[in-house]
């Protein structure tokens, strides 16, 4: 298979929330400055006005009493069924299987959509790059000083058995996660130093000095679970047992790895708060799991499932000549895409010494060579990334560092290369005739530079050891890509191999970091956050299944980080960004490979959607409905 799957990896490097993937595509922030909390007499400790949601840098779009988001439709119908194969995954999460229903924990493969049956504090505006508005919570109330946030409970919150969800559940469900929740998930909010419950509808969650900005946003995201469910079972097991939740929908029929569905709850309490309105239309939402996107886009075809993102680009220009597509029962359709794509590529393991020379990950990146493969693989739909802020230009470096951007580097220029602060590195252009022999020979002289000179049309260093890389895989839909790749690293006498193992097997090697390179994508938002740290920073590089793919641990990266999570204003924040990229540019820790600022969606013609998609989401299924007339007319049943 050609083209890439250019959203089907995973998990966002920005607000953790996102970050740890729990949900949409975006992440959270907390307010600003101390002074937009709120403090009341002069006293820090204080609490402000109660709020009825939460956002970053600027006051909210939607007022206290507004009835739905505007990018919904308020009377859009409820039934059909939504069908889909997943489209990304998180935490445990695998694209092809799963054996348990638990995802916050990083045992087993979890099910793909656990996130529709438990509801959580506040739920975000997907027209909004970082804003809460409450579900559970009602309001929040936060201190003077930045580090108490105070949510009063909606007295009708329900679990679906019936059963209040009280503070009680709240404090158990984030001290649970924070202690025995999936690493991503405890290493997010490791800086919430207590939860205080003050009565059955109010609790407030006590915050380190330390806290990163969006720390109380994505306490505010995560799931609330029942203290009463779990008290007789163990939270961090495996288990294939429906978990109680309290969302708009719970786990219906399954088989284990091949389907999923989830049904939505008929007297689910939220149905008719602000933030549910024109949402969850769907009676039923399905996951079907193959292990193969050949067979799985055949199935499509012939209608085992009704929707698709369509990820493979050799797929998307040639296969769509099908009865379905011919009789006008399938519809194509492109939306933009107009949030940042984030960085996909080919990720070095630091961890291992022949990666450790940057000269011998710059003569890596030199073999690799897009121009060829968009052409011949990929139908030219694809751009070249460059950035890991690639999409959101307001991040991304450009000229030489100055002003405040050059303040936060200064410090550390005789630790970095001279590239840091000139105009940032940009991956080599070839001449596209996928054998560039001026590029190949600069690899090859960063090869000999680094210590692996030529013997017999293998690198060798000094001991004879030859250099060897293997590219760790669980889908054959990169083959092609790879293999390209490879035959460039033959020629520069570097001897790499692809090893293909099942989707368990590579989520282990994952979170022990047992991998040469591994493919990739770190999707990310409008309001970078914690996730960075899970990613980029030091101390996540030993933490087993963090998200620091590559072992990055540099004080220069540290600081910028640091540097980002305490901006005070959007400016603030994206000079930072800016500062960062051009250090993670200038370590050649990976190989940037491809991106598009678009949707390409395919489905069977049983949906509707409304007219405009929220910026910051691709809307379904979460905003679409079904149409029973267009069913009809296609052939499809619910």
């Amino acid at each position: 298979m050609s083209g890439a799957p250019s959203r089907r990896e995973t998990l966002a490097y920005v607000g953790a929330a996102t970050a740890l993937g729990l949900f949409a595509p975006r992440a959270w922030a907390q307010e600003g400055a101390p002074a937009a909390a709120g403090a009341v007499d002069g006293d820090p400790k204080a609490f402000g006005p109660e709020r009825h949601g939460l956002s970053a840098f600027g006051e909210l779009q939607y007022p206290a009493d507004f009835p739905h988001f505007d990018y919904v439709n308020p009377a859009a119908p409820k039934g059909g069924t939504f069908s889909q194969v997943p489209p990304n995954r998180s935490l445990n999460q695998s694209f092809t299987t799963f054996n348990t229903l638990n995802a916050y924990i990083l045992k087993g493969d979890g099910a793909q959509g656990m996130d529709l049956v438990f509801d959580t504090l506040m739920a975000r505006a997907d027209d909004e790059p970082d804003a809460l508005y409450g579900l559970i919570a009602k309001s929040v109330a936060v201190s003077g000083d930045g580090l108490a946030y105070r949510f009063r409970l909606r007295p009708e919150a329900r679990f679906h058995d019936g059963s209040r969800l009280t503070a009680d559940d709240v404090k158990w469900s984030l001290e649970t996660l924070k202690a025995r929740g999936h690493p991503l998930i405890a290493q997010s909010i490791h800086d919430l130093e207590r939860v205080d419950i003050e009565s059955e509808d109010v609790v407030t969650l006590r915050l380190s000095p330390k806290r990163t900005r969006d720390l109380p946003l994505t306490l505010a995201a995560l799931p609330i679970f029942s203290k009463a469910y779990y008290s007789a079972k163990p939270f961090d097991a495996s288990t294939l047992e429906p978990p109680l939740g309290s969302g708009p929908y719970k786990v219906g029929r399954f088989e284990q790895g091949r389907f999923i569905e989830f049904e939505r709850v008929a007297d689910y309490w939220a149905k008719d708060l602000a933030v549910n309105v024109g949402r969850s239309n769907f009676d039923r939402q399905r996951f079907e799991f193959f292990r193969d996107r050949d067979v799985g886009f055949e199935a499509f075809k012939a209608r085992a499932y009704l929707f698709r993102e369509e990820f493979t680009s050799r797929t998307w220009a040639t296969g769509y000549d099908f009865p379905g597509v011919r009789e006008n029962k399938v519809v194509r359709e492109t939306l933009p895409d107009l949030t940042p794509s984030g960085g996909q590529g080919w990720f070095f393991n630091l961890r291992r010494k022949k990666f450790q020379d940057p000269k011998i990950r710059e003569a890596l990146n030199l073999a690799f060579d897009f121009e060829w493969m968009n052409r011949n693989l990929m139908f030219g739909a694809y751009k070249r990334t460059v950035s890991v802020f690639q999409g959101a230009p307001e991040m991304m470096a450009m000229g030489a560092a100055q002003g405040p951007e050059l303040a936060l580097l200064e410090p550390f220029r005789d630790k970095l290369p001279d590239s840091v602060f000139g105009e940032p590195p940009v991956p080599p252009v070839s001449d596209g005739s996928g054998q560039d022999r001026n590029l190949l020979r600069q690899a090859q002289r960063l090869l000999r530079e680094a210590g692996y000179a030529p013997k017999d049309g293998r690198a060798v260093n000094a001991a004879g050891e030859p250099l060897t890389i293997e590219f760790l895989e669980f889908d054959p839909g990169l083959d092609p890509h790879v293999s390209k790749f490879i035959a460039g690293l033959k020629i520069i006498g570097v001897e790499a191999s692809i090893r293909m193992v099942d989707a368990a097997q590579y989520q282990q090697r994952m979170n022990a970091f047992d991998y040469d390179v591994v493919s990739q994508r770190m999707s990310m938002s409008s309001t970078p956050g914690e996730g960075l740290r899970q990613v980029y920073s030091s101390e996540s590089a030993a933490v087993q299944g963090s998200q620091n793919l590559s072992g990055i641990a540099y004080p220069a990266v540290d600081a910028m980080v640091e540097a980002i999570l305490s901006a005070k204003s959007r400016e603030e924040l994206n000079v930072a960004c800016r500062a960062l990229d051009r250090v993670l540019r200038s370590l050649n820790f990976w190989v940037p490979a491809w991106y598009k600022d678009s949707h390409t969606l395919a489905y069977w013609d049983a949906f509707s959607h409304p007219a405009q998609k929220p910026r910051y989401t691709r809307g379904a299924p979460e905003f679409w409905w079904w149409d029973a007339e267009k069913a009809d007319k296609a052939g499809v049943k619910a």
